[in-house]
């Protein structure tokens, strides 16, 4: 039976969602490399941040196109900085690289994620079923005629069960609930393997291609 993964941040490191005809299993992990661990079987893997980075400069194609699809949602899109303002030490250090680098200071947001994005910028030989994915993008594509609203209010978690209840049985995919992770870390995770599962039956809609500084691709499956 083909397995899937969705993979999301959750605190202290990842939660992952291993889905197959009737089945969910899940995990948290503490890094990159346990995530590829627990993931080893999927016929495809999405992951809910950004897969590769300029070493200096330039903005990603793949978020100026996910913003560009997710329209008025486009606030969830968190643009990866270069790696030069992923490695500062502090906020106020990685405002001052930005700035010099692109003109723009970057959001505490973003800096306090940083340590994410480089967790898997690590991962030199990043295998070609993981793939970059962006939720709040999946659930709009699962579900076009759903005006979602916030996720961390009851109605917007609501609102993605639903959605995500026309792949999956939620009584299955809810049933058993990892210690670690927070509803909307498990939601997201669970939209990640919908994006997935399109991307392993080559029906994925793709975002952006192009290559990083290491001549890695980088682009968001939808």
């Amino acid at each position: 039976m083909v397995e899937v993964a969705g993979v999301d941040g959750a605190p202290g490191g990842w939660v992952v969602a291993r889905v197959r005809p009737g089945a969910v299993r899940w995990d948290v992990v503490p890094d990159a490399a346990a995530v590829l661990d627990v993931t080893a079987g999927c016929a495809a893997v999405g992951v809910d941040i950004p897969l590769g980075v300029h070493a200096t400069a330039g903005r990603r194609e793949c978020d100026d196109a996910t913003a560009r699809r997710l329209g008025k949602a486009r606030s969830s899109v968190f643009p990866a900085p270069p790696r030069e303002v992923l490695t500062a030490p502090d906020h106020p250090t990685a405002c001052v690289r930005a700035r010099a680098l692109t003109g723009k200071a970057i959001s505490l947001q973003t800096f306090h994620i940083a340590p994410r994005i480089l967790d898997w910028d690590a991962v030199t030989d990043r295998p070609a079923h993981v793939v970059e994915v962006h939720p709040e993008l999946s659930l709009r594509t699962l579900a076009p005629d759903v005006a979602f609203t916030s996720k961390k209010t009851a109605r917007g978690a609501g609102q993605r069960i639903a959605a995500l209840a026309r792949w999956l049985d939620p009584a299955v995919a809810l049933v058993d609930l990892p210690m670690g992770a927070r509803l909307d870390d498990i939601l997201d995770a669970l939209a990640a393997a919908w994006s997935a599962r399109r991307w392993a039956r080559g029906e994925a809609d793709v975002l952006g291609p192009e290559h990083d500084d290491r001549g890695r691709p980088m682009f968001v499956a939808v």
